[in-house]
């Protein structure tokens, strides 16, 4: 009996020990996750803020340059892929093109002095840069818990906790390399006579 008794008092030991290490690990692991998912849930409720603004801003847009009907359709299709992005790595590819879109139809704005003018306008401009504002500290934000996780799940004894239960690296939210050159942007100096 003395026997059978110190290996299962072994076993029990190594048992308490591994629950000790993996319970206090597996509740970090869990609330570093929902950390990321509140955060990402942040960044999506700005962009929805701002593709709220859309909108209004293309229609105020279009009274004044009809024809300048390609950023229009950049600016619909951005929208429509933002919308239908199902994760990071697409809502960050759908906010690049937004971003740029929105850039070209702001610029556009500099062709027509009637527009930069328009009160609608500029207030619909200025809440466009409040909301690009959020949704870059929610990009922050996001990052800085993702980064916390992804720590955690590379460190030991983190690393082993994280492969056995599962808990893989999050994607940070990053721009493409190519939304870090300035879009050439072409005005047609011919307006429309209507």
């Amino acid at each position: 009996m003395k026997k059978l008794l110190i290996p299962l008092t072994i076993i029990i030991g190594l048992f308490v020990i591994l629950a000790l290490i993996f319970a206090p690990k597996y509740n970090q692991f869990v609330n570093l996750e929902e950390e990321v998912n509140q955060q990402k849930s942040q960044i999506e409720t700005q962009l929805q803020r701002r593709g709220d603004l859309i909108p209004n801003l293309v229609s105020t847009v279009q009274g004044y340059a009809s024809h300048e009907e390609e950023i229009f359709t950049d600016i619909a299709e951005a929208r429509s892929k933002l919308s239908g992005s199902e994760n990071v790595e697409e809502m960050a590819e759908a906010n690049n093109d937004m971003t740029s879109a929105l850039s070209r139809l702001l610029a556009i704005s500099e062709n027509y002095p009637d527009l930069k003018a328009d009160s609608q306008f500029t207030g619909l401009r200025d809440e466009l840069a409040g909301a690009e504002n959020r949704i870059a500290v929610a990009r922050k934000d996001y990052n800085e818990a993702v980064q916390e996780y992804n720590k955690n799940t590379r460190t030991f004894p983190g690393n082993m906790v994280a492969g056995i239960l599962g808990f893989n690296e999050k994607p940070y939210f990053e721009a493409e390399e190519s939304s870090k050159e300035v879009p050439e942007i072409e005005f047609n100096t011919e307006q429309d006579d209507e």
